[in-house]
């Protein structure tokens, strides 16, 4: 493919991308496939001869969307949205062009610099303590991950290396597989399973800490978790807390447990990775109180702040933490202004991949084309339609609400048993008209209702309950039979 192809194809390839955002509501939310589904459809291996661009292209709606979900319809109310806008699909197509591999500030100075700038943008936007910012030259700063499982591991790694310098500063007998085999974590029991997968990639313990009536992580029962294991000759040293966990969206309370995790010198990573957007808008700031004690702190941008995955941005308090566990200075990565400053970071001593994207342009597109009043608009509508769906259930009298809703989730059920409910999400998950996941609090089965689409409106959202309502009806007419 040529310049001259490349500008025809590319401009097809726009069409195509803005006509498909423009119909997906009229496609079949989840798709009606089977495994296995893909592979008797293709040649099973690759051609000796080039293909043609109008056959791929053919190809896409014949073999790819049929396998498609559509993340983006507005009928598409599981797991948590995923972001999408127009600016930050031109942005990765200016990344794609770049094609830079910025793991240092030699290898494409604009690419580290203008994160470090849209970092201290975002902070700012969440008003993160000025402890977290590159800004000022100060001893924090924020760096993008791939995804919030990650940004938990990097602070896991990160806090375990700090610990087993600390131990063996103190006692230089100590080896560092007897400090390891004593470390232990914490997070509360309805942290995401990322955080569990930490642990075990770390090779470190990790506690559940039960959570109170309002699924959140309280300071009594951490501070008794850790009597209890230094009784034991355990080690505690890190504590995950949840802003908005996966299940219910509820909230560790970070005013509570930051202080301890202070005392008892062990790194507290705060992972708000989904409501984390929330917090630009002033009436959800608060939600956020509690950070200035954090040592680390993540969310998802491309989850609910309209930049296209993959963009986790993560804050330090201190980066020496993170590049005394990560650095490694090979002679071919080495150039004439290392670490000379905040702005010639070295984005590879902070992360486990070396390479990574030109991932800031679509930040920076994104914040210029919405503004922060934009951004902020697009969080309170979410919001607003899932009290729409809250007030909906609530006026039905077979449904409960299982858990407050202070976001963009609602969580909700039938009165009565989890087979009933179980029963339901199957039939809504058959019909395909709409998408639910669920989830378990406690020992109720439980159906999460989450604001998704950028398109999403309100007769979405009350089309979406006449068709449960209906289906509801049909459950429970089967189980009276």
């Amino acid at each position: 493919m040529n310049t001259s192809e490349f500008r025809r194809r590319g401009k097809e390839m726009v069409d195509y991308v803005a006509n498909y955002m423009e119909g997906i509501e009229g496609r079949q939310v989840y798709p009606d496939v089977e495994p296995g589904y893909l592979r008797p459809l293709i040649p099973d291996s690759a051609p000796q001869e080039p293909d043609t661009f109008e056959d791929i292209i053919n190809d896409i709606e014949k073999i790819i969307m049929p396998g498609v979900t559509h993340w983006h319809s507005p009928y598409f109310f599981a797991y948590f949205p995923t972001a999408s806008s127009y600016p930050a699909m031109l942005a990765d197509m200016l990344c794609g062009a770049i094609g830079c591999i910025g793991f240092s500030w030699a290898a494409s100075p604009a690419c580290t610099e203008l994160e470090t700038v849209m970092m201290d943008w975002l902070g700012k936007m969440l008003e993160l303590p000025k402890a977290f910012l590159t800004e000022n030259a100060g001893e924090g700063g924020g760096v993008i991950q791939g995804s919030a499982s990650e940004a938990t591991l990097v602070a896991l790694l990160a806090a375990r290396t700090k610990a087993i310098h600390r131990l063996q500063a103190a006692s230089p007998e100590l080896t560092q597989a007897a400090i390891m085999e004593k470390l232990v974590a914490y997070s509360s029991d309805q942290a995401h399973s990322s955080v569990e997968r930490a642990g075990l990639i770390g090779g470190v313990k990790l506690k559940a800490i039960p959570s109170d009536g309002n699924f959140a992580m309280r300071a009594s029962a951490l501070q008794e978790a850790l009597e209890r294991d230094r009784a034991a000759g355990l080690i505690p040293f890190f504590v995950v807390a949840t802003l908005g966990t996966t299940t219910c969206c509820s909230f560790d309370n970070l005013l509570e447990v930051g202080p301890i995790c202070n005392k008892e010198d062990m790194w507290l990573h705060v992972d708000a990775a989904y409501a984390g957007s929330a917090f630009i808008c002033p009436e959800f700031r608060h939600l956020l109180n509690g950070v200035e004690f954090a040592d680390s702190f993540n969310f998802n941008p491309h989850k609910w702040l309209l930049v296209n995955f993959d963009c986790s941005a993560m804050w330090v308090k201190k980066r020496s933490d993170l590049t005394g566990a990560f650095r490694l200075d090979p002679t071919y990565l080495k150039h004439s202004h290392q670490d000379s400053g905040p702005f010639h970071v070295s984005f590879q001593h902070w992360q486990i991949p070396l390479g990574r994207r030109f991932r800031s342009l679509k930040m920076w597109f994104v914040f210029r084309m919405y503004g922060v009043k934009g951004l902020q608009a697009y969080i309170r509508k979410h919001v607003q339609l899932s009290h729409e769906f809250e007030s909906l259930v609530l006026q039905d009298p077979r449904f409960e609400i299982c858990a407050e809703v202070t976001l963009g989730l609602v969580c909700f059920r039938l009165k009565g048993s989890n087979k009933v409910n179980e029963a339901l999400l199957q039939r809504i998950n058959s019909a395909k008209k709409i998408h639910l996941v669920p989830c378990h609090l406690r020992d109720k089965f439980v159906l999460r209702f989450a604001i998704c689409s950028r398109t999403v409106e309100s007769a979405h959202v009350q089309r979406a309950w006449e068709h449960i309502k209906e289906l509801a009806a049909d459950v429970l007419q089967a189980e009276r039979e």
